[in-house]
Parts: structure tokens; C-alpha cells; sequence
């Protein structure tokens, strides 16, 4: 019987929902972070789904809450940081002040938790990190009118290279997935009209990140999954 555990932070949000059922589906027991005072709907019930609220800004309350997981369940074996932000701006409208903003939401957030997991997974040598990059952070032609939220973005893919390196040799893998435009009902709204048939589904990305934990993908080191679809 499947005995393992992951986290999957912003768990209300659309990926993030996707992301927990998806994992519930295939047995994991799920810990999935919210904000205080959530106004997202996250109505889930499932007897392996446990909702926790953290401020992941906190680096004290990321880590009290990894080592709490890893108290209860003995492993984590899945991480899926989903909790990010998004602001335009070109250079000449855009102050630290906001780059800041943006690398505290984009990258601090991952990076809170992404950390004391991976230094549980290097403990029990295994397990699968799973950031969220963008576009605009991939590259730097995308990234054009959204400097701040590119900047914070680009940090990721640094991020899961040095992470990478440090655990060579072992059973631990980061990998940064990167979406095209996400069919969500919010996207739907800013872009009525736009070719919806070229974005990706939540469940898609949720999907691929599974497939990632695999033994079948057990072989896989590539640390940029492009999960684009047609956009």
C-alpha cells in the first residue's frame, strides 16, 4: 500500500487544487498550505487531505511547519510550491521596492519550504521538488513589460540548478515546471477573446508533475518541464 506524503503549497489556488487531487487520487497523503484568511474556495474533503495555514513568508514557519509534516507522516516525498504573484511593469515604472515584492512572493515563498524539504529528502535520499517558473523567467525576451515579476521568476531556475548539484548522486530531484497561459476561469475572464484551445489545463500540469514521481520517470534529471500545450 502507497505510504507517501506531499506537500503542495497555494493549495487552493487552481493549479494547487488540481495539483492535491491528483496526488490524492493516486494515494499520497496530501498537506496542503493556505493563507490566513483565504478567500479562495477549497472545499476538498478527503480523509488524506490535511489543510494547514502558513505564512510562508516566515522562514521560522515554513520550516516548524516541514518538520511538523515530517514529524507525522515520517517522509516527504513530494514538494509542489505553487504559492507565487504576478505585476507588469516596464524598467522605467518599476522600483526595488517592487522587484522586492516580487522575489519575496515568487521566490522566498518557494524557497521557505523547498529548503527544509530538501534537506529531509537528502536525509531519506529520495524525493521530487517541484518549483513554479514562468516564461517571463525562462527568458528574458519574455519577460518584457513584467520586469519585477521576471527577475523574482528567473531566481527559480537558479534555484533548482544549485539544488541539483548539491544532491548528484542521490534520489533527489528539483525540477521547475513551467506553464503556458493556464485555462482558468480567471484567465477566461481577462481574455474572453482567446483561443482557450491553446491553454493548458490545471489537471494537465498536475498530471506531468505526477508523472514526475513515478518510478517510470525515476530516470528523468531534466530540471525545466515545459508544460505548454499549444501556447
Amino acid at each position: 500500500m502507497l505510504n507517501k506524503t506531499a506537500i503542495v503549497t497555494g493549495a487552493s489556488g487552481n493549479m494547487g487544487q488540481a495539483v492535491v487531487k491528483k496526488f490524492l487520487a493516486e494515494g499520497y497523503n496530501v498537506v496542503g498550505t493556505i493563507v490566513p484568511n483565504d478567500p479562495a474556495p477549497f472545499d476538498i474533503a478527503d480523509d488524506k487531505l490535511e489543510k494547514v495555514v502558513v505564512d510562508l513568508m516566515s522562514e521560522d514557519d515554513a520550516e516548524k511547519f516541514v518538520h511538523n509534516v515530517v514529524t507525522k507522516y515520517g517522509t516527504v516525498d513530494a514538494v509542489v510550491a505553487t504559492v507565487g504573484g504576478f505585476a507588469m511593469g516596464t524598467v522605467a515604472n518599476t522600483k526595488t521596492s517592487d522587484i522586492y515584492k516580487q522575489y519575496k512572493l515568487n521566490f522566498e515563498t518557494a524557497y521557505n519550504v523547498a529548503r527544509p524539504a530538501f534537506v529531509q529528502m537528502l536525509e531519506q535520499k529520495s524525493g521530487r521538488i517541484f518549483l513554479i517558473g514562468s516564461k517571463p523567467g525562462l527568458s528574458a525576451v519574455n519577460g518584457k513589460g513584467m520586469i519585477a515579476y521576471g527577475l523574482g521568476k528567473s531566481l527559480i531556475f537558479r534555484l533548482a540548478e544549485l539544488m541539483n548539484a548539491e544532491a548528484k548522486g542521490t534520489g533527489v530531484v528539483t525540477s521547475v515546471v513551467v506553464p503556458s497561459t493556464i485555462d482558468t476561469p480567471q484567465n477566461r475572464k481577462a481574455m474572453p477573446d482567446a483561443d482557450v484551445s491553446a491553454w493548458v489545463k490545471p489537471e494537465a500540469i498536475a498530471a506531468a508533475i505526477y508523472f514526475y514521481c513515478t518510478p517510470d520517470a525515476a530516470v528523468l534529471r531534466e530540471p525545466v518541464i515545459k508544460v505548454y500545450n499549444n501556447g
